[in-house]
């Protein structure tokens, strides 16, 4: 887990504690990092791996917190959001845990220390019973293409070539894409990838 608060990095720094050095005997201990510094994009970007979660706290409007977020799925990480006030945009993240209340001395309350402390709780419950993070057989949705199978699937591009191909990372790993479609990538751009082609870049909105 990596947890980031650019405003408030006490509340990062909490919540890996939280995790590393569980306060009840026979609980397990879980690999937790709080990340802090001026480039908090980097920083997730070089450590998160698939699988990983990443946790914020944040207001809505902090642009390093919706920068990660909007990135979670190109690294394959699960994204998870604690804040207050006005709420950030449906699907900003994978989970948002939010106070409505827009007091500015809210973070300084108990009350994101409630928030995660009931994260670690549900963490431990999901262990205890492992039943429930196994996901129901489904039948086929038909989310993927009937030619080729593959989905389309956000994807960051890490390199840009001159022979009209981007090194790109997404949820599934690293791997090589034509960019007929889209033209001229720079580092860091996201874009939507299908059967091995950029099929488009990805706004910022």
């Amino acid at each position: 887990m990596w947890c980031i608060a650019p405003t408030f990095a006490p509340h990062a720094q909490h919540i890996a504690v939280e995790f590393v050095h569980p306060v009840i005997v026979g609980k397990r201990a879980l690999p937790a990092v709080a990340l802090t510094g001026p480039d908090l994009t980097g920083q997730v970007r070089v450590s998160a791996r698939p699988g990983d979660v990443v946790i914020a706290v944040a207001g809505s409007a902090e642009p390093q917190v919706l920068d990660v977020m909007r990135r979670g799925p190109a690294w394959g990480v699960t994204t998870v959001w604690i804040g207050n006030g006005h709420p950030p945009q449906i699907g900003a993240a994978d989970h948002v845990l939010w106070l409505d209340d827009p007091d500015p001395r809210l973070p300084a309350t108990g009350d994101f220390v409630l928030m995660y402390h009931l994260l670690w709780e549900l963490t431990h419950v999901c262990f205890e019973h492992p039943g429930l993070l196994t996901a129901p057989a489904q039948d086929c949705t038909e989310e993927v293409c009937i030619t080729c199978s593959d989905e389309g699937r956000l994807a960051e591009v890490i390199a840009a070539r001159p022979d009209g191909t981007a090194m790109v990372r997404s949820a599934s790993g690293a791997e090589s894409v034509v960019t007929a479609l889209t033209g001229a990538l720079v580092p860091g751009d996201l874009i939507l990838v299908h059967a091995g082609m950029a099929i488009s870049k990805v706004s910022e909105q």
